[in-house]
């Protein structure tokens, strides 16, 4: 199968585009066309593009919110292409519904970070001393943070209310509704092997001020994945989880160049390349249980023919 990247979308058939890390969106009136490219973001750039990853993501989502939508309705109308996702538009709801299984992670805002900083009111949860790095919660725990413009921010239940992000009957609607999700994530990744680790969920609120699950639904971008079978020998040795590990691209250009600061990047290695591209595959496989059916190329032209019907 050729090796084919799709750094952009050119649809501009369907109306106003605008352009994310990832995504191109079309707006088509009440409803949007999400066409998810195989750009690879970090540094708040562009570093690569990797092929198949834009089909994976937005197959891997299409999957999960069928079989999620009896908990939630979500916004999908069709999938018309293997990179593009049709949904109807809905309000956005200004939180992001971050849902944690597990004591882990090295960001600012990650749990093991607030954890072993002294923190120990999560949500809700109150958690015991002496707990280790990619131990299991005792129960599923809803973290959730603003998403605004400029930067998330981790703020109590109480403060997102206060500054007006949500109602504190939205908030409740929104966390029953992310919990459920997550379990019946969880519940599905380990019939196929995996850990469902955490994720994070967007809401949209219809004219009927119904809840409506937007965005994309756990994929390896927005949710982290460890192997089931050797978790537990792992972590009692000390040792990290198996995990989907997208970071190696990452430390090589941080290695190779300044990537926050440099106008120019060098070009990604080929063989770090395909060696993304093949784990993206490899967790679709694992998570949907399917075989990968590689996309018809070049893809620009198939997914210019298959949006024709589309046109404004």
């Amino acid at each position: 199968m050729k090796e084919e990247v799709l750094a952009e979308s050119h649809c501009d058939f369907l109306g106003p585009k605008k352009t994310g890390k990832v995504r191109d969106i079309y707006d088509l009136g009440d409803r949007l066309a999400l066409v998810t490219t195989d750009r690879h973001s970090s540094f708040d750039r562009i570093i690569a593009h990797i092929p198949w990853k834009g089909q994976v993501l937005n197959q891997v989502s299409a999957w999960w919110f069928e079989q999620t939508r009896d908990i939630v309705p979500n916004h999908v109308i069709s999938v018309p292409d293997p990179n593009v996702t049709l949904v109807k538009k809905f309000k956005l709801v200004p939180v992001e519904a971050v849902v944690r299984g597990y004591l882990t992670g090295v960001t600012d805002t990650s749990i093991w970070t607030r954890y072993s900083a002294g923190q120990r009111e999560f949500g809700g949860l109150s958690l015991p001393d002496g707990m280790k790095k990619n131990q299991a919660l005792p129960t599923p725990l809803f973290d959730p943070t603003t998403k605004e413009e400029a930067h998330d921010r981790v703020l109590t239940p109480s403060e997102m209310i206060a500054e007006g992000f949500i109602t504190a009957e939205l908030f409740d609607r929104i966390k029953t509704a992310a919990l459920a999700i997550f379990a019946r994530g969880q519940e599905i990744a380990a019939r196929q092997g995996l850990i469902l680790v955490d994720t994070k969920y967007e809401f949209g609120i219809d004219e009927s001020d119904n809840l409506v699950l937007i965005d994309e639904v756990h994929t390896p971008d927005s949710s982290r994945f460890w192997q089931l079978a050797s978790y537990a020998e792992r972590v009692n040795k000390g040792s990290d989880p198996e995990y989907f590990d997208k970071e190696f691209l990452r430390l090589w250009f941080r290695d190779n160049c300044d990537p926050y600061k440099d106008k120019t990047l060098p070009d990604a290695p080929a063989e770090l390349v395909r060696e993304l591209s093949r784990r993206y595959i490899q967790i679709y496989e694992q998570i949907t249980g399917h075989a990968f059916v590689y996309g018809e190329t070049p893809v620009s032209a198939r997914i210019e023919r298959n949006l024709s019907s589309l046109r404004a």
